[in-house]
């Protein structure tokens, strides 16, 4: 890899993600050697992901080069690598491009769609955990559309006409009111002559409402936003199978659909060495102590998606959410500082900033320690918040415009098949 070696403890951080970024910001212009690896040379804002997949905006708008996140970090350095497996006894990484040894490793790989070992569902349906996949979700529902001008068989067009979202918590909430938001004001306008009134958008959730991880009040709030926009909600249903035209339930309701979107769960992204029985829990992911250690381990970390810390108020680990992975990331950049300066390790402690999510134009719901609320005023908090977030002042000011461009023109400009998505046979 061509990473010189100095006195300096090399710390291996496998992620550029949430955590990883806001680790490797807290270890800039310390005395370490800070190695940063991803599959990708970018970080990715996930939760505007879904604005991605409906044309609200480009890629770049929510995607920042990690090199220039710490271009001004001595002793920093960041390869593009596909990370194979961990050594634990030899303290080496291995990837795609070479072995690396370590003093210290940051296990920060996040986590991705879990299809709870339904492989033809994995097979047929679409997930939105990356910006590639967002952008092969783009062009398929823009796809189906053209698709649908062509076929004269009404079954068939109502199926390129019809989405079905499995799983009703913040992702599958935010994408429901994006897509209802363009069957009421832009499809009409690009296709005059198709009846998009008969376009259906369902979200199917398992348990016994949407956004469980919120309160009841901001539960109820989205679905009536939700049922305002002429979305359907189906729940205590559970999606069994999609073989790329129906999918069935474990009711007796089915859907004949060409697009049925997976946000029914994620699981985190273990690494070969470190994925055995002893290492994991619920959810695929690492075991790990208040230090963010890794279980059995003194110099191995993970923290984010990947890491399940169990406490008090969050017995399963701590939610698979940005704010603990940005908090794990910093608290572990001091710890990491004290460990090597044989100094005692300061616990983590999760500060809980609340929860929202946005159901379309003037609607979100926000759950504050303190506070909550929904409607207008909900919205525009959580546009502030996600601006505030993103990295880079050009990504802020690019979404914000497209933002305002959007609201008072009431369209999405970005609705562009820029590469041609192509289904999986279903046979």
């Amino acid at each position: 890899m061509n990473i010189p070696r100095t006195s300096y403890p090399r710390i291996v951080i496998i992620g550029g993600g949430f955590a990883g970024v806001a680790l490797a910001k807290k270890l800039s212009k310390q005395e370490v050697q800070v190695v940063l690896l991803d599959k990708h040379n970018y970080h990715t804002f996930q939760p505007l992901l879904y604005q991605v997949s409906t044309g609200g905006l480009e890629p770049d708008s929510i995607a920042y080069p990690i090199r220039k996140i710490l271009k001004d970090f001595p002793n920093f350095y960041f390869r593009l690598a596909n990370v194979k497996a961990v050594d634990t006894k030899k303290n080496k990484v291995k990837t795609s491009i070479g072995d690396l040894k370590f003093d210290y490793l940051v296990i920060a790989s996040g986590s991705k769609t879990n299809y709870f070992g339904n492989s033809e569902i994995e097979t047929h349906s679409m997930a939105m955990k990356t910006i590639p996949q967002s952008l092969n979700l783009r062009s398929l529902i823009l796809e189906n559309f053209e698709d649908a001008l062509l076929t004269s068989d009404l079954n068939e067009r109502n199926a390129l006409m019809n989405f079905v979202i499995v799983g009703g918590g913040p992702t599958g909430v935010e994408l429901a009111g994006a897509l209802a938001e363009i069957k009421k004001g832009i499809l009409p306008k690009d296709y005059p002559d198709l009846d998009t009134r008969l376009a259906q958008i369902h979200v199917v959730q398992g348990g016994e409402r949407i956004l469980p991880g919120m309160s009841d009040k901001a539960s109820q709030k989205a679905e009536d936003f939700l049922e305002k926009l002429g979305v359907n909600i189906w729940k205590n249903v559970r999606v069994t199978n999609y073989d790329g035209k129906t999918a069935t339930t474990d009711t007796d309701l089915t859907f004949e659909t060409a697009t049925l979107i997976w946000a029914a769960g994620v699981k985190g992204a273990t690494i070969k060495g470190l994925d055995a029985g002893d290492f994991i829990t619920r959810g695929n992911r690492l075991i790990v102590n208040e230090y963010s250690q890794v279980k059995g381990f003194e110099h191995i970390f993970a923290a984010g998606d990947v890491a399940c810390m169990e406490t008090e108020d969050f017995p399963n680990g701590l939610p698979m959410m940005a704010q603990p992975a940005i908090q794990q990331g910093e608290q572990l950049g001091h710890n990491l500082l004290k460990l090597i300066e044989e100094k005692p390790l300061k616990p983590f402690t999760y500060k809980d900033k609340g929860s929202m999510a946005t159901i379309g134009r003037n609607k979100a719901v926000v759950d504050l320690k303190k506070w909550k609320f929904q409607g207008v005023f909900a919205w525009y908090v959580w546009m502030f918040v996600h601006l505030f977030f993103l990295i880079g002042f050009r990504n802020r000011m690019v979404v914000f415009i497209n933002w305002v461009y959007n609201y008072v023109r009431f369209d999405r400009e970005a609705r562009l098949i820029i590469r041609p998505f192509k289904r999986r046979s279903n046979g």
